[in-house]
């Protein structure tokens, strides 16, 4: 390559990745900067719904914490919509009648909530293809929470259930 064509590309890399930072900055700049405060409000009713307690409408929080248009997704193209969402989250504290997720710990940048958590319960019978066994389980979590007007309007989540599986067939 010429010096002269090395310079145009180097010139011309260094506008295209000015312009990405720069449409980055204002893309972030533009998004509601929530306070911990406001982040905690936010995301309390979606962990209460993964938190199975007698009486408490799993589905009905998990409606309350989100926008219409929310969606969860377990992997980058892995997303469901809110409706099925809260149908699964009900199973899943049936399933598990003492399933408690707890908060971690919690961390803000912009509009973004990440979440780290904790989830302990004992299957009250076979669960996801692993005989009942009367075990216990405990797995880690980790969730990423984008948040507009006080609802959650996207979550990206990863649970350990790899592990907590392990410990009921023990």
């Amino acid at each position: 390559m010429k010096s002269q064509d090395l310079l145009s590309f180097h010139s011309a890399l260094n506008a295209t990745l000015f312009g990405v930072a720069l449409s980055f900055t204002v893309s972030n700049a533009t998004a509601q900067s929530l306070t911990q405060a406001q982040a905690r409000a936010a995301i309390a009713p979606f962990y209460e719904a993964l938190s199975a307690a007698p009486g408490r409408d799993a589905a009905a929080l998990v409606l309350q914490a989100t926008s219409a248009d929310w969606v969860s997704c377990g992997g980058n193209e892995a997303c469901a919509p809110r409706d099925k969402v809260a149908q699964g989250i009900a199973g899943l504290t049936k399933a598990v009648p003492d399933l408690k997720w707890d908060i971690k710990e919690v961390l803000v940048s912009g509009d973004r909530v990440v979440v780290r958590g904790e989830a302990t319960g004992t299957p009250a019978g076979a669960f996801r293809g692993v005989p009942h066994s009367g075990k216990s389980m405990k797995l880690m979590s980790i969730d990423i929470h984008t948040v507009q007007d006080g609802k959650l309007t996207r979550s990206f989540h990863v649970e350990d259930w790899f592990g907590g599986l392990a410990q009921l067939a023990r």
